[in-house]
């Protein structure tokens, strides 16, 4: 009888040995799935910010012939009431600057924070409070999951912030986003 309790204990510890090693291969195997994959979202993520890199690039060109040429800026014109050639002019420079900050945000460059405090400097001027004002209906038609209507939300509650605050200190008004 221990005679076959050692053949029995033997086959138990070679069942288990093939277990392990199995399983040390499984790791191994998991392992270099889950680095495979690291890699390929790295490489999605660099694609991205290339793709978000030249939109920006083909969005600056855009709006730098049109402010350059009033023809071209008429194209742009999709603000609510008339607006004047200068003004336009500076819509559009308002809106390359802002793009701009959305952009430097989405491909993480500064934080929400950062992008918080430009923005509350940037409101300071009239008339990028009145360009903001007059593409308020663009910006509706935004999905409100997208990054830009997040932060288009957020302009939105620091401008009201600021137009109802009743202090000189601009540069305190609002409450910074969490991350």
């Amino acid at each position: 009888m221990i005679r076959g309790l050692g053949t029995a204990t033997a086959a138990g510890l070679g069942l288990l040995a093939g277990a392990l090693v199995s399983l040390a291969v499984q790791r191994r195997t998991f392992d270099s799935l889950r680095i495979r994959l690291d890699h390929l979202e790295q490489v999605t993520q660099t694609r991205h910010h290339a793709n978000l890199a030249t939109q920006q690039r083909l969005h600056w060109e855009l709006l730098s012939k049109a402010i350059d040429n009033p023809e071209l800026a008429e194209v742009l014109d999709v603000f609510e009431g008339p607006v004047s050639p200068e003004r336009r002019r500076q819509f559009l420079f308002a809106n390359a600057l802002y793009t701009n900050q959305v952009f430097a945000y989405r491909v993480g460059n500064i934080s929400r924070e950062e992008f918080f405090g430009f923005v509350r400097g940037l409101l300071q001027n009239p008339v990028v409070r009145e360009y903001w004002y007059a593409g308020q209906h663009q910006r509706a038609t935004i999905a409100d999951d997208s990054d830009e209507a997040r932060l288009g939300h957020l302009v939105d509650d620091l401008l009201r912030q600021l137009e109802e605050a009743e202090i000189d200190e601009w540069w305190v008004v609002g409450e910074p986003p969490a991350e």
